[in-house]
């Protein structure tokens, strides 16, 4: 198997590249887009009580959903391709995101608020250079959960033709190509792991410096 696998290397290297290439590409922008809407989100229920059951509730719904269920639900709809595998990453990206924001946020405590408004800060200043820097921990692990999710359910993808890493995976499982699966899986894992890594030291370095 690791005779096979360093040949397919040593053959195919530009089309493993594409791979791995098509798979963060899709996975950061799936991220980026489920970052924005994640924190607007997450800010909205902070802000307004009356909306937070709703979107917590949203949030816990998308949890329960299963990658693939996403992904065939949309396909009646968008059809394949990149566009219906974005939409399934960014809905599975939300919930982690959206649940640190508002959990951030709520645990910012009322005193040093008020000491930003003595100051003379506006409510929007307030928020910007006291809450949300406060709640910056809870962001970025919000962050990694859904980057890690992100980055796994991305090999789903193939399924609908949007390409990536999964595509090794499932030529391995359909060929019975160990060497394919292996790599396909273990980079896929090794780009999880690098996420979590990268922010979890970023993480501890805003902690400490709090």
């Amino acid at each position: 198997m690791w005779t096979r696998l360093v040949d397919y290397l040593a053959h195919n290297s530009h089309q493993y590249l594409t791979y791995l290439w098509e798979h963060i590409w899709i996975s950061l922008l799936a991220l980026g887009i489920a970052l924005v809407l994640g924190t607007y989100l997450g800010y909205l229920a902070y802000q307004r009580p009356k909306l937070r059951q709703a979107i917590t509730g949203l949030s816990g719904g998308l949890r329960v959903i299963p990658s693939l269920g996403v992904l065939f639900f949309l396909i009646p709809l968008i059809g394949v391709g990149q566009v219906p595998a974005l939409i399934a990453l960014v809905l599975l990206g939300l919930p982690p995101i959206i649940l640190q924001t508002l959990v951030g946020l709520v645990q910012v405590p009322e005193s040093l608020k008020e000491v930003g408004k003595g100051l003379g800060m506006t409510d929007r200043q307030v928020l910007l250079k006291v809450a949300f820097p406060l709640a910056l921990p809870h962001l970025l692990t919000g962050l990694k959960l859904a980057l890690v999710e992100i980055i796994a359910s991305a090999s789903l993808a193939t399924y609908i033709g949007a390409g990536g890493l999964g595509t090794l995976i499932f030529t391995g499982l359909g060929l019975y190509r160990y060497d394919l699966l292996l790599l396909g899986g273990g980079s896929v894992a090794l780009l999880s792991l690098i996420a979590m890594l990268s922010l979890d030291g970023l993480i501890h370095h805003i902690k400490q410096r709090h």
